[in-house]
């Protein structure tokens, strides 16, 4: 059955997203994301020993699968080579092509979806940050792992530094092991597929996706179990933070707005006080009205009308009856003198 939004559970966005303003953010933070990687390239030392610990976690608790799984890719090119390929460009291809599709298709619910997963990378940047952390490939060879990129390197644009370009390994940190957002957006694509896509084929790809990922990032030496398994949490983490992050974008926005809006009110009004006689005229009387509420009128009821040089005085005889309020002058008489004042 095709996936439907509930009447009045879901509104519509505030203002209408743009392309032209999305991507640019996009870039943005996947800017921050790498310059993030690049900035806090934390020391060998304390990285390796970070490496060295969860490994020795990982064995006491029996979650070793990465030595199986990285001896299966070595020893079998035609398992090794396509894993290395789905490390270096899946995760570049798929969370993008995710993101138009939301974009295109379920336009109500993209915002949160793409804040969800904008929060999450931005605490896997924090984990960079504080955990810096030698991947598997990186240790000793004295602890039984290759570096399947470094391998086949030959069948691929990678060389031996992660899945940076060849000639391009020193504009990345290797060392922002802890978590894996390779896992982390795998995760969050095959959430988006299975919610809003109804496709037997899409279904499949949401479970298959995210669980090969997990089985790459172990089986080239890039990642241990517990990074896999931290790049989930972090996305759980994303997903509890989305709802705070859009009040305060919201907030953010409406404090622009009014502040935006402010200015352009004052000098408007400040133009039309001081540009023309009319708003002259009527700042004048807006302020006679505000200081001098109490003054008489000193037109007396004076009134001109057409034609006329000099203002005649027309007394008002509402109570006889005699002539209502805005007369032409017909109903008085053209040929009546006015009263001597």
């Amino acid at each position: 059955m095709p996936h439907s939004e509930k009447p009045g559970t879901e509104g519509a966005p505030a203002t209408r997203l743009r392309w032209w303003t999305e991507l640019p953010l996009i870039v943005l933070v996947y800017a921050c994301y790498s310059a993030g990687r690049l900035i806090v390239r934390g020391d060998v030392a304390d990285a390796v020993d970070h490496g060295l610990a969860i490994l020795r976690m990982e064995k006491a608790l029996h979650l070793n699968a990465e030595h199986p799984l990285n001896r299966l890719f070595t020893n079998e090119p035609w398992i090794g080579i396509p894993a290395d390929f789905w490390y270096a460009s899946l995760h570049y291809l798929v969370t993008p092509a995710i993101l138009v599709w939301l974009f295109r298709c379920r336009s109500v619910r993209y915002r949160a979806e793409r804040t969800w997963l904008m929060t999450s990378t931005f605490i896997g940047l924090i984990g960079f940050t504080l955990l810096p952390t030698c991947p598997p490939r990186l240790l000793d060879a004295s602890h039984g792992f290759v570096d399947t990129m470094a391998q086949f390197s030959s069948w691929g644009w990678w060389g031996g530094e992660a899945s940076a370009p060849r000639g391009l390994g020193g504009m990345t940190n290797q060392y922002a092991a802890m978590p894996s957002l390779h896992v982390g957006w795998a995760l969050w694509c095959g959430v988006m597929l299975w919610r809003y896509s109804s496709s037997r084929w899409a279904r499949t790809a949401a479970v298959v996706y995210p669980l090969v990922t997990t089985i790459v990032v172990m089986g080239t030496a890039n990642h241990y179990f517990l990074d896999a398994a931290a790049g989930a949490a972090v996305m759980g983490a994303g997903l509890l933070l989305t709802p705070f992050a859009l009040r305060t974008a919201d907030r953010v926005k409406a404090r622009l707005r009014t502040g935006t809006a402010a200015v352009p009110a004052a000098g408007s009004a400040s133009g039309a006080a001081v540009g023309s006689p009319s708003g002259a005229v009527a700042a004048s009387s807006a302020a006679a009205d505000t200081s001098g509420a109490g003054s008489p009128i000193v037109s007396a009821g004076c009134q001109t009308s057409a034609g006329e040089r000099i203002p005649r005085q027309r007394a008002s005889r509402f109570e006889s009856g005699a002539e209502q309020p805005g007369a032409s002058p017909s109903d008085a008489g053209e040929g009546a003198a006015a009263p001597a004042r």
